[in-house]
C-alpha cells in the first residue's frame, strides 16, 4: 500500500486531520483537482466574509450618525474586490505547503477509483489502507431553459463589477447574504422565492427583522413564485414565470442550494452507497465500504453542514487513525449564523422547538437594544436575544438577531458545553464592559 490513509478531497475535512495522522507518522496522501483548502477557504466563507467587512463598518457608522458621527463613507466594489483577492488568492497555495511541511504528501488532478482500495490519478494510481471522501458539495442548478445565463456562489464572490440590477433566486444562507453585500454596495437587489420561507433554521421572528431591514434598504423580495425560462434581451436578462411572472434584471444568481459531489469517480463502480442527499455513514463516519470513510458536507447527517463540523470530523477521525479513541463521534452544540446584517446566530434548542414542550423548557427574550446600556453604546437598531433553560436552570439555547449575535452565541457556547449555572457562573469573571459581561447578566 501507497498510504495508511488517502484523502480524496483537500477542505476542512481533511487538512485537519491529516496534519495530525502524518506527525503521528502515519503515510498520508491528499488529493485535490481544484485549490488546496476546499471551497470554504478560498470561494466561501473567507471571501464572502472580507467582501461583507465594509458592510459591516458601514452600518455601525450608519447606527451612530448624529451620536458622535457625521457623513457615511461609499463603498467601493472594485477595491473591496481587489482586498478579497490580496487576502484570499495566496491561501490554496499556503495550504498546500501546510499539508507537504507536515509529511503529507499531495497529488494534484482528478481522483477515480479503480477498486475500494485504488485511486487513479491521471496515469497514476495510488492504494491506501483507508480512504477518506472529502469531496464536498456544489452549486445547485436550475433545470430550466436559459440557465445558462446564470451565475452561482463562486461567481459573485470573483464579480470585477457591481451590476446595476442583481437577482437572488433562492431563500437561505446565499441568497440572503449576497443581497446584504449587493444592496450595501449599491446593486437594485431582488430576491426570487419559490414559497414564503427565508432562511428556515432560524427563528422566524429574527428572520423577520432582518428581512423588514433588508426591504427598508431597497432590497425587494418576490414570494411564491416558481422561475420557468430565462431570456437574454437588449434590457437584460427577463426572468419568466408562472402565471404571467417575469422580471428584468441584469445579473442572476442560482442561490437554490448544495448539492453532493458524487460524480465522475466511480463511487458506482465499487459498491459505494450513496443517496440523492449524500454519503451515509455510521457513528465512526464509515461507509458501507467499512475502510472507506466520509466527512463533511457531502455526509448525510442532521448536525449543520458547516465548515466547523467538518474540521470536527477530521480531528475526530485523526484520533480514531491514530489509535487515541474508540468511541463513536459524539457532536457537541453546534452555533451556526447567517452573515446578514444585523448577523442572526443560534445554538442549541431553538424557540421554536422549546415553544412546542413548554413544560421542559423556559423562555425568556431580551431586547439588547431597549434595555441593555452597553448595547446602547453602539446604538443599535436591532438587537434581540432569546434563551431556553431546562427544567434545571441549564442553559440549552440562544438565538440573537443583532451586530454582535456571532461573538455573543460563540461565548454561551461554552456555558452550554459545559453545563455552567448559577451559582457556577460566578466564577466567570469576564473584562467589563464587553458583550461576554453583557450577556452574563441575563443567563
Amino acid at each position: 500500500m501507497d498510504f495508511d490513509v488517502l484523502f480524496l478531497g483537500s477542505g476542512q475535512g481533511a487538512w485537519n486531520g491529516a496534519i495530525p495522522m502524518a506527525k503521528a507518522g502515519l503515510r498520508v496522501g491528499v488529493i485535490e483537482e481544484g485549490l488546496f483548502g476546499g471551497v470554504c477557504t478560498n470561494r466561501g466563507c473567507n471571501a464572502k466574509i472580507t467582501l461583507d467587512r465594509p458592510v459591516d463598518v458601514l452600518r455601525q457608522l450608519e447606527a451612530l450618525q448624529g451620536q458622535g458621527v457625521t457623513g457615511l463613507p461609499k463603498l467601493d466594489w472594485g477595491d473591496a474586490m481587489a482586498h478579497k483577492h490580496a487576502v484570499i488568492d495566496h491561501l490554496a497555495a499556503a495550504n498546500k505547503q501546510k499539508l507537504e511541511d507536515a509529511g503529507v504528501t499531495t497529488i494534484i488532478g482528478h481522483g477515480v477509483f479503480q477498486d475500494d482500495h485504488t485511486l487513479k490519478v491521471g496515469e497514476k494510481s495510488y492504494t491506501a489502507k483507508k480512504i477518506v471522501l472529502v469531496t464536498g458539495r456544489l452549486p445547485h442548478q436550475m433545470a430550466i431553459p436559459g440557465s445558462e445565463l446564470f451565475h452561482d456562489s463562486t461567481d459573485f464572490m470573483v464579480m470585477a463589477q457591481m451590476p446595476k440590477r442583481l437577482t437572488l433566486i433562492g431563500g437561505g444562507y446565499i441568497a440572503l447574504e449576497f443581497a446584504t453585500v449587493a444592496n450595501a454596495f449599491g446593486a437594485d437587489v431582488t430576491v426570487i422565492l419559490r414559497g414564503q420561507t427565508v432562511l428556515h433554521d432560524f427563528y422566524p421572528p429574527y428572520v423577520k427583522a432582518v428581512v423588514r431591514d433588508l426591504t427598508q434598504r431597497g432590497v425587494k423580495f418576490h414570494y411564491n413564485e416558481t422561475i420557468q425560462e430565462a431570456r437574454e434581451t437588449n434590457a437584460g436578462i427577463e426572468l419568466l414565470g408562472a402565471n404571467g411572472y417575469h422580471h428584468l434584471t441584469d445579473y442572476v444568481v442560482d442561490a437554490t442550494g448544495r448539492v453532493p459531489q458524487l460524480t465522475g469517480m466511480n463511487f458506482e463502480g465499487i459498491g459505494l452507497a450513496t443517496t440523492e442527499e449524500g454519503i451515509p455513514v455510521n457513528d465512526y463516519l464509515q461507509t458501507n465500504l467499512a475502510h472507506i470513510y466520509a466527512m463533511g458536507d457531502v455526509v448525510v447527517k442532521t448536525v449543520p453542514k458547516i465548515t466547523p463540523v467538518a474540521a470536527y470530523e477530521s480531528q475526530y477521525l485523526a484520533r480514531v487513525f491514530t489509535g487515541q479513541t474508540t468511541e463513536p463521534i459524539q457532536y457537541p452544540i453546534i452555533a451556526q449564523t447567517v452573515f446578514t446584517s444585523p448577523r442572526i446566530a443560534t445554538a442549541g434548542i431553538s424557540p421554536m422547538a422549546a415553544l412546542k414542550d413548554p413544560d421542559r423548557y423556559t423562555i425568556t427574550s431580551v431586547d439588547y437594544a431597549d434595555k441593555d446600556w452597553f448595547h446602547q453604546v453602539g446604538n443599535d437598531p436591532i438587537n434581540l436575544i432569546t434563551f431556553v433553560h431546562d427544567q434545571e436552570g441549564y442553559l440549552v439555547g440562544v438565538t440573537n438577531v443583532g451586530p454582535d449575535a456571532v461573538e455573543t452565541v460563540n461565548g454561551l457556547l461554552d456555558v452550554m458545553n459545559q453545563h455552567i449555572k448559577a451559582p457556577s457562573q460566578e466564577e466567570l469573571i469576564y473584562i467589563f464592559p464587553s458583550i461576554a459581561h453583557s450577556y452574563m447578566k441575563y443567563i
